[in-house]
């Protein structure tokens, strides 16, 4: 039976899939290690008792975030076949938002995150995807600067699905009845006429 460690990563590097040993510091690790996080914060929201239908989608959205971290994790996905994030997955997380917020009140302020727990757990899970976006666009960046481009469905895809997050968390305290807590700016002080 083969042993889950290696030890092939104690001196800082790791293998990509069909590519070269890099730093665990550098910007592919990094992008698909976040999206990795994001997909364990999701994991957490379905321990969560959630309607069917919205356990079912967190499923899905769990696979297709292992499919981008595969997409990431190989130097170049279109010759590999690895390139599996689709125009068609971002549009599923469109469907996905409309339906949700058809059952919301429209946003006037901003509001803090929170709520029920499985609210407060989608906020975090969308903060965590923000953060993977953040990563991939630096990965983008990167990638094209070295004529290795990546595609860019795969930044739609993270893009839509914080958006979808957020509607989700809203959608999960409304279900809950918590009322959204929203943000109070400072009164702006009005300049002296001296």
């Amino acid at each position: 039976m083969a042993k889950i460690y290696t030890r092939s990563g104690d001196s800082g590097e790791t293998g990509l899939y069909r590519g070269p040993r890099v730093g665990k510091d550098c910007l592919r690790i990094e992008a698909y290690g976040t999206v990795d996080e994001l997909n364990s914060w999701i994991g957490l929201l379905r321990s969560e008792p959630l309607p069917s239908e919205i356990d079912s989608m967190l499923e899905t959205i769990q696979h297709r975030l292992f499919e981008l971290g595969a997409e990431l994790a190989t130097p170049d996905a279109e010759r590999h076949g690895t390139r599996y994030i689709q125009a068609e997955h971002v549009r599923e997380l469109e469907g996905a938002i409309d339906r949700l917020d058809a059952d919301l009140e429209p946003l006037t302020r901003f509001i803090l995150p929170g709520g029920s727990r499985a609210g407060a757990l989608a906020h975090v899970a969308r903060t965590v995807c923000r953060r993977a976006e953040r990563r991939l666009v630096a990965l983008i960046r990167e990638a094209l600067a070295l004529g290795t481009p990546l595609s860019p469905t795969s930044l739609g895809f993270l893009n839509r699905l914080s958006d979808l997050l957020f509607v989700l968390a809203r959608w999960l305290n409304k279900r809950a009845g918590t009322k959204e807590s929203p943000w109070d700016p400072p009164a702006r002080e009005k300049p002296s006429s001296g």
